[in-house]
């Protein structure tokens, strides 16, 4: 039955979707009806007199052609905002003379409002191009040039998460690029919760949320005060979490406890808190994780350059702890979601194999395409407690279509070869922006 409340869209046609990591569900041939809210109100059989009334009612009706299909729109769980402008360059040092050699000099350009509003208005675009519905940014210490990239996360219509990066150890950031005291980050960040919330024209699309950089970047004053600011504002929480052998040893020497561990002591590690690459968490962490149903935003590519391993992902969904996708722009160097569902197959088969035969392989470690595009939408999704990566009813419609007609990136069906299965997984592999034919995000077409 179709709800009496009024219908904004009805998309007819043949709907991917994983909604678990084991396996792909094709919806072949059903209406996806949208309400005026952009939450899906009822998925029906095409041909059924419910979905002759939904179209008729409907405002906008797509119908997909044989060659299209539905997917579920792609959520970055990890993207540093800031340094869109090195991406693909600078890949050439180990993570911590990377920040001090390339990222904290281009970080600080963003007190320039108009040098920010430049790059702001490039990349938000660019990821939706890509698939890209949701995304969790990291900006810079500057709270306007944060604020600004929410304001246009918000103009384009994409979904977001926005956070003003809070750092102010004397050790572990330079003088010209921290905040001056615990304090003033402190406060800082939570003038720019409120900025957010305050936008023009937001109704929620955009929100705020705690990022202390990481704890190496962050005095424990500073640490206890955020995790304080993110119970009481109900805020969600990001930072980075045993991403490195160095920030995983780093902390152990500090304080003499795992990241994982300082983070829920200092009140930051809760429900929904995103923990970007996680490479080095330990069994007894992913139980604590679980238990506060936080979980870890996986980064395969940026992986390979810093982080001195490689993800367990396969063995991590089996213990039931969130894990989504993230780009980790600008260490990882390819824009869209698809790209890294490929990457993280890849590193599970070198986890699994070992390398050159030199050091042993994990079993049972690798993953197929379908687990990774799972990490990609759902399992984000659920990371976040956000009712999307799936098209199902009560979900935001947050979607997007691909076409499989013949183009330049090599994605193609065959008609005689190619069942569901294999049609998903060339999307999966093969696709780019090109081939990217609509885009909704909360039911609004993005133009």
């Amino acid at each position: 039955m179709v709800s009496s409340e009024n219908t904004e869209l009805v998309v007819v046609g043949t709907v991917h979707h994983v909604p678990t990591p084991e396996a792909l569900e094709v919806l072949a041939n059903v209406a996806v009806v949208v309400n005026n809210a952009g939450v899906i109100s009822a998925v029906l059989p095409a041909d059924s007199p419910a979905a002759d009334e939904a179209v008729r009612r409907a405002k906008t009706v797509v119908r997909l052609g044989q060659y299209e299909r539905l997917m579920p729109g792609l959520i970055d769980t990890h993207v540093h905002a800031p340094q869109w402008p090195q991406l693909g360059t600078g890949l050439d040092l180990p993570l911590e003379k990377w920040l001090f050699d390339y990222t904290f000099p281009l970080e600080a350009k963003y007190a320039d409002a108009a040098f920010a509003q430049s790059v702001w208005s490039h990349m938000v675009p660019t990821f939706l191009r890509h698939g890209t519905t949701t995304s969790v940014y990291y900006a810079t210490v500057d709270t306007h040039s944060t604020t600004l990239l929410a304001q246009t996360c918000v103009e384009h219509g994409q979904r977001a998460y926005v956070g003003r990066v809070a750092m102010d150890h004397p050790e572990g950031t330079p003088e010209w690029y921290r905040d001056a005291t615990a304090q003033q980050g402190i406060e800082a960040s939570q003038r720019s919760i409120e900025e957010i919330h305050a936008l023009a024209g937001n109704t929620g699309l955009v929100s705020p949320i705690v990022t202390p950089r990481f704890i190496p970047a962050c005095s424990d004053e500073l640490l206890a005060g955020l995790g304080e600011l993110a119970s009481r504002t109900n805020t969600l929480v990001q930072t980075h979490c045993s991403e490195s052998h160095w920030e995983h040893g780093y902390v152990l020497e500090r304080y003499g406890r795992t990241d994982t561990e300082m983070l829920k002591y200092f009140g930051l590690l809760k429900q929904g808190t995103v923990l970007a690459h996680g490479v080095h968490i330990g069994n007894t962490d992913y139980d604590i994780i679980k238990e506060v149903h936080a979980g870890v935003a996986h980064c395969p590519m940026s992986n390979s350059y810093f982080a001195n391993g490689v993800f367990p992902a396969r063995r991590v969904l089996g213990l039931g702890v969130h894990v989504g996708l993230g780009t980790d722009i600008s260490a990882g160097t390819d824009v869209g979601l698809m790209k890294q569902c490929v990457h993280a197959v890849t590193s599970s088969r070198m986890l699994e194999d070992g390398v050159n035969g030199v050091d042993g392989g994990v079993e049972n470690s690798r993953i197929d395409i379908v687990a990774a595009f799972y990490m990609a939408t759902t399992g984000g999704a659920r990371m976040l407690g956000l009712n999307a990566g799936v098209i199902a009813v009560g979900n935001h419609f947050d979607a997007i279509v691909v076409s499989t007609a013949a183009s330049d990136s090599g994605l193609r069906v065959y008609d005689d070869v190619d069942g569901e299965e294999r049609i998903f997984e060339k999307i999966v592999r093969l696709s780019g922006p090109r081939d990217i034919s609509h885009i909704w995000v909360a039911g609004k077409r993005i133009k």
